[in-house]
């Protein structure tokens, strides 16, 4: 049987996952197949159409190659350490997400496996144990200190809707997108990995700056806590909290302004969400910049911002919808004027909001 889950764009909030606050992503079409069978012996057998290779290894190995075998290997150590009873199995993933585009292929990649090897074990387990543990085989296994946020939107999208997660508690509710509106991706077809470098040492800054304000993370920390702190922080330091405090807060403006249809509040926060992780994270890259500043002047344009994790990837923009497809064009056109970088541009609306699922 077939299992898939999707990607997920983020329309605010960002960096603050792991830091215990706010965020509000959306699942899209883009997705991973995966499908399992068991064997009658000890070995995983990986296959991934994308790259046109099988790998075998020992069910017992658990040293990380560093490939993308990683992250259905993380998926089946985390669910035998969980007590589901594995053995040699089959497995071929397929996917559809753009690799480093910050639309959160790996998540999904761990998502559908999950649910493939759990149905060879004739096992379930719960939507959020389900996500806490693919985020612990990312965590653990390939190295990359993520948060739950895109574990957490594969198995929990809803059609037509986001998702305002509440990283700390878990706690969630539905947001509907406003009526009207497209979400055009943009990949600037500039890669990241973030595995490591740049995105785990964001992390690392974080809670070392929450240790320094004596709070448990960032989630906690106020403009007031934040400038009583100050001298005892590095410029980076304060930086990134800042952009925590900011960005949390524009999360809840957010989802006010989708629910009175204050069109132009969004414009504005997604705009002082990409300055501040432009300036404050120093998480985005001239490419970025650029298709950001492309958009601006493009119909229906209402407002956009870099997603996912940074140093590359997409920009996630609210259009609307009657001139998405003009926008579109547009946008393909004077990003790659700016850059010289045909981009990849993705239209979704009517399949926002699907989940992981059997097919």
């Amino acid at each position: 049987m077939k299992f898939r889950a999707p990607g997920r764009v983020n329309l605010i909030g960002e960096h603050t996952d792991y830091n215990g606050g706010f965020v509000l992503p959306a699942a899209i079409h883009l997705s991973t197949i995966a499908e399992a069978s068991a064997r009658d012996d000890n070995k995983l057998v990986l296959h991934s159409a994308n790259f046109s290779s099988t790998h075998e290894f020992d069910c017992d190995d658990q040293t990380p190659r560093g490939n993308w075998t990683d992250y259905p290997r993380g998926v089946y150590l985390q669910l035998r350490l969980s007590g589901v009873k594995l053995r040699g199995v089959d497995l071929s993933v397929t996917g559809e997400i753009p690799l480093g585009a910050g639309l959160s292929s790996s998540a999904s990649v761990e998502v559908a496996t999950a649910a493939a090897l759990l149905h060879v074990a004739g096992e379930t387990k719960d939507q959020k144990a389900l996500a806490l543990l693919c985020q612990r085989a990312e965590n653990e296994f390939t190295g990359a200190r993520c948060g739950i946020m895109d574990q957490f939107i594969a198995v929990h999208g809803a059609e037509g809707c986001a998702v305002l997660l509440d990283c700390e508690t878990l706690a969630h509710q539905v947001v509907p997108v406003p009526a009207g509106l497209s979400l055009v991706i943009a990949n600037t077809m500039v890669k990241h990995a973030i595995a490591g470098g740049e995105y785990n040492q964001r992390r690392a800054e974080c809670e070392n700056t929450a240790l320094l304000m004596g709070v448990p993370s960032l989630r906690h920390a106020t403009p007031a806590l934040l400038a009583a702190t100050e001298p005892h922080l590095t410029t980076a330091e304060f930086r990134r909290a800042r952009h925590n405090i900011s960005e949390n807060a524009r999360v809840l403006q957010f989802i006010d302004a989708a629910r009175s249809n204050d069109l132009r509040t969004l414009g504005e926060l997604m705009a002082a969400s990409h300055a501040s992780l432009r300036d404050d994270f120093e998480v985005s890259c001239a490419e970025l910049d650029s298709m950001v500043e492309a958009a601006q002047d493009l119909p229906g344009f209402i407002g956009g911002r870099m997603t996912g994790g940074g140093f590359g990837g997409c920009t996630v923009n609210l259009v609307e919808e009657t001139h998405a497809p003009e926008f579109t064009a547009k946008l393909h056109t004077a990003y790659e004027r700016r850059t010289g970088i045909a981009p990849q541009i993705i239209l979704t609306h009517a399949s926002l909001g699907v989940h992981a699922c059997l097919i």
